[in-house]
């Protein structure tokens, strides 16, 4: 069990990179602890005024600067000291060491943004948001972290929690006079309040999937037949050889994962398996892995082989249609048009008359002697004869993942494919966060269902008190050692 009184000390910055380090100390003792090691230029820490900067030596170690920081105005609201000092290992050992023999003990994981919450410099939500904003990996997921961190969130949870809480106040009122068979609030009233609060819920919990993709990534399924160029399309984004490339069909018989910052977003590519029929056992395990990333994704890339013949694009392009549903964003690309220069077009005007020609003198030009626009057109004429759902915007993208042809324009739709940095209002990307929300709105709808039956008021009442006891677990209001030991156990050392 962490014991609050004692003063902790920890590196908060890494050990051994950069020109400098900084230890972090927090407690009733701090500045007390500094003087004891650090003999400053000019004055002592305890005498020091907070948000003041000081020169000193620690003798035989280093030269240092001591930022000083006085309860409650500090990042824990306890005094505190910030040792700035080169960034050898031995030197940030030595200071430690000296700081422990002197009384202090070392930091917990999170344990320095744990005092901050228990001290009342932010609440639960903004405490995991700190995490959220050091582990940010492009500008959207930043973005998000900060103005969590900020406290709009949380505002606009405590809100939500107070409306549900006046509620509850009408129906426990009415409880202390259940004998006399009063109400305090008309049911209708009541119906109108729950409903806005269980709307407000449910965009909560819809808005995580927008929350997370931001957080850890918006996920891309890159899908297609084997030797559709896929592996070729994930390396050529990359600009590195990340994927195995072969003329052997089969070749990925496994997802890769890689990341990708666009604009500011981060996406997360995954080539999976050639989706084809196969007696081989372990790409079977493949292909259907292959599936299963393309339902986890929000964005799918449907490879078309631009070598292969039509029939087998519009093979293809049903095995894809069949298998996204509406909510799933689908960019079409025809790849390999980098083999269409090697047709003569006055040699070769249109492919009934040259089909046998052309399998003799070139291994296949496919759907060469279409246009984009007529090939999309062809493709939605045939597909919704068989009663396929087509995504709007149907269309198909050109592009060469060999000469890089298309693809500044494949980045530019893949941007403005999902416009989840742009969601109204504020987004929930914890998960801790959408489990709470999402048990909420469970007692929400059955507050909801057992005011429409008119039932008993207790069961209303009983509802209601789960759901805010819900929020409240999410900002700080209820909460448990064990809930803050899970949270804090995976900041780093010094935060």
């Amino acid at each position: 069990m962490l014991k609050f009184e004692d003063t902790i000390c920890a590196p908060a910055t890494s050990v051994g990179s950069g020109a400098i380090s900084i230890i972090r100390v927090s407690g009733a003792d701090a500045l007390k602890l500094a003087d004891s090691i650090i003999s400053f230029k000019t004055g002592a820490a305890l005498s020091s005024e907070g948000y003041t900067l000081k020169y000193g030596t620690i003798k035989d170690v280093d030269e240092v600067l001591v930022g000083i920081f006085r309860s409650p105005n500090s990042y824990t609201g306890e005094d505190s000291v910030e040792i700035s000092c080169h960034a050898s290992t031995y030197i940030v050992e030595e200071i430690l060491r000296r700081l422990l023999a002197a009384g202090a003990r070392m930091a917990e994981p999170g344990e320095f943004t744990r005092r901050a919450f228990v001290n009342g410099k932010m609440d639960l939500a903004q405490a995991e948001a700190v995490a959220d904003l050091i582990a940010s990996n492009s500008q959207a997921s930043h973005r998000l972290a900060l103005s969590q961190l900020k406290g709009a969130y949380s505002e606009e949870l405590k809100g939500l929690r107070s409306q549900l809480v006046d509620i509850s106040s009408l129906l426990e009122l009415e409880l202390d006079f259940s004998e006399e068979d009063v109400e305090f609030a008309s049911r209708a009233q009541l119906q109108n309040l729950l409903d806005k609060a269980t709307s407000h819920v449910e965009r909560l919990v819809a808005s995580f999937k927008a929350g997370n993709a931001i957080k850890n990534g918006i996920p891309v399924a890159i899908v297609g037949p084997v030797n559709a160029g896929k592996s070729t399309l994930l390396n050529a984004l990359l600009g590195e050889d990340r994927a195995i490339v072969s003329d052997i069909p089969g070749t990925t018989r496994d997802t890769i994962e890689e990341t990708l910052n666009i604009d500011g977003t981060l996406f997360r590519f995954i080539d999976t398996a050639g989706l084809r029929e196969s007696g081989d056992s372990i790409e079977k395990i493949g292909i259907e892995r292959s599936y299963a990333s393309m339902q986890k994704a929000e964005v799918v890339l449907g490879i078309l082989d631009g070598a292969a013949p039509y029939e087998e694009t519009k093979k293809a392009c049903t095995s894809l249609l069949e298998h996204i549903s509406d909510n799933q964003t689908l960019i079409l690309i025809r790849n390999k048009v980098d083999i269409y220069d090697a047709i003569n077009p006055e040699e070769f005007p249109t492919k009934d008359s040259s089909y046998t020609i052309l399998d003799l003198k070139y291994p296949a030009f496919g759907t060469y002697d279409l246009s984009p626009e007529e090939l999309a057109d062809k493709l939605a004429f045939d597909l919704s004869e068989k009663h396929l759902r087509l995504p709007s915007g149907f269309g198909i993208l050109d592009i060469s993942a060999k000469t890089g042809e298309g693809l500044d324009e494949l980045r530019t739709r893949l941007g403005s494919s999902c416009k989840i940095a742009d969601t109204q209002g504020n987004l929930v990307s914890n998960l801790r966060h959408y489990e709470a929300l999402s048990r909420a709105l469970d007692d929400l709808n059955q507050a909801s269902t057992a005011l429409s039956k008119k039932l008993p008021t207790e069961l209303i009442a009983q509802d209601l008190r789960n759901a805010t006891v819900e929020l409240g677990s999410i900002f700080g209001e209820v909460t448990t050692d064990e809930l803050l030991g899970n949270i804090f156990q995976h900041f780093c050392i010094g935060k």
